[in-house]
């Protein structure tokens, strides 16, 4: 199966999931390009380039979250694309839960991501109904 090819995406999706869970940055970095470019579609102003970024965020993740938790909910591939369905918990340094899921498109090149399509966010726990959800998005 294509998706399965040495340095394809399920196992870049393989390398990103353990180097995360084992908090190992260096590994974790390795699995971006040089140049690398992240797209934050509901948040435009937040997209990025490079694997130093990448590297400069996760480094601050695990500090501020020591006990992070990453989890592959779903994933599906092809040949050069991973899309990744993640949830991911853990303690911050103050104490409060956190956790976020959401998914993200990934552009798997010789083993590395070359792009990605980002769509991961803090969960929301608040009580809302989707209804009052609705009208607060439209201020209605």
């Amino acid at each position: 199966m294509p998706a399965e090819i040495a340095g394809g995406p399920a196992e870049f999706v393989a390398r990103l999931l353990a180097a995360t869970n084992a908090h190992q940055l260096d590994a974790l970095a390795a699995c971006f390009a040089e140049d690398y470019a992240n797209e934050t579609p509901a948040h435009p102003s937040r997209g990025f380039r490079g694997r130093a970024q990448v590297r400069l965020n996760w480094e601050q993740i695990f500090a501020s979250v020591p006990d992070l938790t990453a989890l592959v909910v779903r994933q599906a591939l092809d040949d050069q694309t991973a899309w990744v369905e993640w949830e991911m918990h853990g303690t911050r340094l103050d104490g409060a839960p956190h956790a976020m899921r959401g998914v993200t498109v990934f552009g798997v090149v010789d083993g590395e991501a070359a792009w990605a399509r980002f769509y991961l966010e803090p969960v929301d726990d608040d009580d809302r109904t989707v209804d009052e959800a609705i009208r607060r998005t439209l201020g209605v």
